[in-house]
């Protein structure tokens, strides 16, 4: 069975590297792995400290490494589509060139780049795929197409294909406006098609998981809390959190203290708020994380002698459904005794007290200003209920 991990965090936290690495631990282990980057970025070829395209590149035994095109990837899973938007940008008077930048709809880039992992798990070529993803707020639109694309399919394709259909034959003889024919509609159903089960691969616990790279900083944990209720609400799974970057003891004193004391705390802070997912670390290496070898360091760091492509958790972390008028929001609070339990809300967050440890929830838009109506602890698994919009009283 091919494992899927896709590492995810806010830009600038060393994702690449962390995906990098995991990726090399897994070919080192035996598993034919590959790493691919969504990120436009392309910081991962710099990472390996190597050149790399749009199609996988053996860069070690057992080892490939890709990085997206958007034009390419596009040309590959869009063609059909966006040759005729672009005929319909040359048309308007538009010239070649730009026609063909306008063709590129916003988010196609993304969807192209999503559904590489799909073809890839499709084939069994590989054991492992790594996943550098582009920064969370970028995944989450990632993340979201294939729900959003479902509607369009359900609601509008049916629809605008009848319509197209019917109404091709009178536009004719008033209009040379390219209008789609079955082609385009027969490209964007097997697209959608695509987007389902790209959904079912990603949200499948048995196969695939997320992986939230951190710094022990404030803003950092802030939008990996985010990140963390997003993908609980979609029913991505998470199994293990990096907390990267980390000053060691040994370093220079005085100067940092300050600044390793404050890790220190977001680090607590990032285990509790996580819980009951394991917060790896890693610590600033004394030099830059660049090729093989500083990968293969980083990797011990964050994994030791443990393999990489295992399940570091099992379960939903965070779940929310729409019972009636009320959403239930459900999270694991393990060994937690009832009368150790109290909640707090305090705007967007959701204070989870258990004994001296507090967990803060982000709460998605539809429960921010919904009050909590009910909670119960049930083997290890806290429900909490939530009534009526508060803003619409």
């Amino acid at each position: 069975m091919t494992r899927v991990l896709l590492y995810t965090g806010k830009g600038g936290v060393g994702k690449t590297s962390v995906a990098a690495a995991t990726a090399l631990r897994c070919s080192q282990r035996g598993l034919r792995t590959l790493v691919l980057s969504t990120d436009s970025a392309h910081s991962l070829g710099d990472s390996l400290d190597l050149a790399l395209g749009p199609e996988p590149k053996r860069v070690a035994e057992n080892l490939w490494a890709q990085e997206s095109d958007v034009y390419y990837s596009i040309d590959k899973y869009w063609g059909t589509i966006q040759q005729w938007l672009q005929s319909v940008f040359t048309w308007e008077g538009l010239d070649t060139v730009l026609a063909e930048e306008m063709a590129v709809v916003p988010g196609m880039d993304e969807l192209a780049n999503l559904l590489w992992i799909l073809e890839h798990y499709q084939t069994g070529q590989y054991d492992a795929i790594v996943v550098d993803c582009a920064p969370t707020a970028e995944t989450f639109r990632l993340l979201s197409f294939p729900e959003s694309g479902r509607w369009w399919l359900d609601k509008i394709f049916p629809v605008g294909r009848r319509v197209s259909g019917l109404a091709r034959p009178v536009l004719r003889r008033f209009t040379d406006l390219p209008m789609p024919n079955d082609a385009v509609f027969d490209a964007v159903e097997e697209l959608f098609g695509r987007m389902k089960r790209i959904q079912a691969l990603l949200t499948n616990p048995d196969v695939s998981s997320v992986r939230l790279v951190i710094q022990a900083e404030k803003m950092v944990i802030k939008e990996a809390q985010r990140a963390y209720t997003f993908l609980g609400l979609y029913g991505y799974p998470i199994d293990l959190v990096v907390c990267n970057r980390l000053l060691p003891a040994d370093a220079a004193r005085d100067y940092f203290d300050a600044f390793r004391s404050g890790q220190l705390r977001y680090l607590q802070t990032a285990r509790e708020t996580f819980a009951p997912l394991t917060v790896a670390e890693a610590p600033f290496f004394d030099q830059e994380v660049v090729g093989l070898p500083m990968l293969d360091r980083l990797a011990d760091e964050v994994f030791a002698e443990g393999d990489p492509s295992q399940f570091f958790y099992r379960g939903k972390t965070l779940t929310i459904e729409k019972i009636g008028s009320e959403y239930v929001m459900e999270t694991p609070v393990p060994l937690t005794d009832r009368r150790d339990l109290s909640l707090l809300e305090a705007g967007e967050e959701l204070v989870v007290q258990v004994g001296r440890y507090r967990r803060n929830l982000l709460l998605p838009r539809m429960l921010v200003g919904r009050k909590v109506s009910g909670a119960k602890l049930d083997e290890g698994r806290l429900q909490i209920r939530f009534g009526g919009n508060g803003r619409d009283r």
